[in-house]
């Protein structure tokens, strides 16, 4: 289902969580909840893995994230604020040691100039620290931006996991 590349980092990231008795979840957006999808494709993930919240709404980021609605009506779905919010709610709400979040613009529509299709925000939450990405895919269609999405929430996770 996942290919290898993606099966790896998760593969990885699982292991050091293991090692450090790290719990993760996910909230997700635009990978519509790939992220815990890859990690609990990998035999043994229950041990880690906490669960994921899939908060594709504006509605359902304030609901189950926590996200204040204020905050997504200053700075749109697609910020930063919004990443971080995500994260640290769903570590919160979640009970886990690390959080991932991911928001962005996956197309083919949806974009605009401030905001293009391909921009998507990370965030990692971690005990006393929040860790955040911004990254630009540029014309690689939704399936891929979506693809690289998962690659880089992993990889930061694997980051926040190595130093937390």
């Amino acid at each position: 289902m996942f290919d290898l590349d993606i099966r790896s980092l998760a593969a990885e990231l699982l292991n050091i969580s293991r090692e450090r008795g790290i719990t993760v979840a996910t909230v997700e957006s635009c990978t519509g909840g790939l992220v815990c999808g890859a990690l609990t494709a990998i035999s043994g993930s229950s041990s880690m893995v906490v669960g994921g919240l899939v908060t594709y709404s504006n509605e359902m980021k304030t609901l189950l994230a926590g996200v204040p609605a204020a905050l997504i009506a200053d700075h749109g779905a697609v910020s930063e604020q919004v990443a971080r919010a995500m994260a640290e709610g769903g570590r919160d709400r979640l009970h886990a040691r690390l959080a991932v979040s991911v928001t962005g613009v996956a197309g083919p529509d949806g974009g605009s100039e401030v905001k293009p299709v391909g921009l998507v925000h990370f965030a990692c939450a971690a005990p006393g620290v929040t860790l955040h990405r911004e990254k630009r895919f540029k014309a690689v269609g939704r399936d891929e931006i979506r693809r690289l999405s998962v690659l880089e929430a992993l990889d930061l996770l694997r980051e926040a996991a190595l130093t937390a």
